[in-house]
């Protein structure tokens, strides 16, 4: 099965097994890692907020319009910012790691 890594914030790192087919927001909530993930992975929020790490940006599926536009609104923005919801995993990402950014904003809430 493809493992994947999340780094928390503070610079800890949690390797999990990452089933194909489910999405990075997901497989967070199936282990306790904290992203929020407000609207459920409808892309309506930018609460499941990743930073994908670098060498395995260029391997993701370039990010529609809508997930770009809800990235604007994310805290920590990076070229290499995606949306936790929008990251399918498949077996070409066997590895993939992403970190989790300092804070979220719910605009859910306000």
């Amino acid at each position: 099965m493809p493992k994947m890594t999340f780094i928390d914030a503070d610079g800890a790192a949690t390797e999990v097994d990452a089933p194909a087919g489910r999405t990075v927001m997901e497989i967070a909530h199936a282990n306790n890692i904290d992203i929020e993930g407000a609207c459920e992975g409808v892309m309506a929020c930018s609460t499941c907020h990743v930073i994908v790490e670098a060498q395995w940006h260029g391997r993701l599926p370039p990010p529609e319009e809508d997930e770009e536009d809800l990235l604007d609104l994310a805290f920590a923005l990076t070229r290499t910012s995606r949306l936790g919801c929008q990251i399918v995993i498949t077996p070409d990402l066997d590895g993939l790691t992403v970190r989790l950014p300092p804070e979220t904003r719910n605009l859910l809430l306000a």
